[in-house]
């Protein structure tokens, strides 16, 4: 997913933190080239430059917006901004605004007073009080309700929460780190996310990029995973001569969450050296990253071609309308309208026919 920059950062010809060197082979053992940063790893320009804005940015007290695709690790951006805040000794509380139904996000954000509704048995505090003196961070941001973010967006300008079913306000010196996997500016023309309020948490936006686009770093990572299980069991497990060559060949659309369970499985089902062949989840996705490229014989009746692009697009984003609809530049009605009629011609062709499985498949992902 490609996710726009809100704000360009330059480092004016300064030199980086640390040097960039090459990653090192995979052993399984300790990282010795000093890529580590926190709990992160890095030694692509990319993860350097991220580290750069979170050096920069962690002793201020101003909000952040972290920008990146599902499992590339905002979380422990989140954290290591935390750790290396002025309020690293105070709390650092974490709400996932996608995780609560909506009927209970603004109780469990700004807290609720003995008797404010039914089941209200107690006076709760909410998590801005909770994280009174320290960090709040709202992961997936653009997932709390529209009318609720007016709310939040009010909290964030006067320092003051009130209860649900209170009318006293309570002060709360909060530092805000905010999350999103959404292209903000996407979220902005679907209404899923306030123009005033993003660009109050956007004070400071960090973009974390995908895995694929970090070069070795992959290398880094799965070399430190390894190094985490063989601590935990006391084992002395090692990666196989060819890994490296499988894990930079993978396109990793689960980012460093899909590398890290790949590691943990390889492990449990190696004995000491741990085989490419035991990562059952690449072989699964090779189909994914493996159909970059449509191939269509001259005189193939352009109705047909369009069939096959737009079946191959939506497998290649994982029966994902909207953005198979971004990347072919029609409406998302449009593919709603050509995904029925190929579904009313599968029907007619029958069950073995090839359109009415791939039509079935897509329509399975969503």
């Amino acid at each position: 997913m490609g996710i726009p920059t809100l704000y360009s950062y330059a480092r004016d010809g300064e030199a980086p933190s640390r040097p960039v060197e090459p990653a090192a082979p995979l052993t399984g053992g300790v990282d010795r080239t000093g890529h580590a940063f926190g709990r992160l790893f890095g030694a692509s320009p990319a993860m350097q430059d991220v580290f750069h804005l979170i050096e920069r940015v962690a002793p201020s007290y101003v909000s952040v917006l972290i920008v990146g695709e599902s499992g590339c690790g905002k979380e422990l951006i989140a954290q290591t901004l935390h750790a290396m805040s002025r309020c690293s000794d105070a709390p650092f509380v974490a709400l996932n605004c996608g995780a609560l139904p909506p009927n209970l996000v603004e109780a469990e954000l700004f807290g609720y007073e003995k008797g404010a509704f039914t089941g209200a048995n107690r006076t709760h505090q909410g998590f801005f009080e909770r994280a009174h003196g320290g960090t709040l961070f709202l992961d997936e941001i653009t997932e709390m309700p529209i009318d609720l973010q007016v709310r939040l967006l009010r909290v964030l300008e006067t320092g003051r929460v009130t209860r649900v079913g209170g009318d006293q306000e309570i002060e709360c010196s909060v530092r805000v780190l905010a999350a999103t996997n959404r292209d903000p500016m996407e979220a902005l023309r679907d209404n899923r996310l306030r123009e005033d309020l993003l660009y109050r948490l956007a004070v400071f936006p960090i973009v974390v990029p995908p895995l694929r686009e970090r070069e070795d770093d992959v290398i880094l990572l799965a070399n430190a995973f390894l190094q985490e299980l063989n601590a935990e069991y006391g084992t002395p497990k090692s990666f196989a001569p060819d890994v490296t060559e499988k894990l930079r060949s993978h396109h990793w659309p689960g980012n460093v969450r899909e590398l890290k369970n790949c590691i943990q499985r390889a492990y449990i089902m190696a004995d000491s050296v741990v085989r490419i062949d035991t990562l059952a989840p690449l072989g699964q996705n090779d189909r994914a990253g493996s159909r970059q490229v449509v191939e269509f014989e001259i005189g193939t009746p352009l109705e047909e071609v369009e069939q096959q692009l737009i079946i191959a697009t939506l497998d290649r984003y994982r029966g994902d309308k909207r953005r198979t609809a971004k990347a072919l530049g029609v409406s998302l009605k449009t593919i709603y309208n050509r995904l029925n009629e190929y579904a009313s011609e599968a029907s007619l062709l029958g069950d073995e026919n090839p359109l009415a499985s791939a039509v079935g498949s897509a329509g399975s992902q969503v």
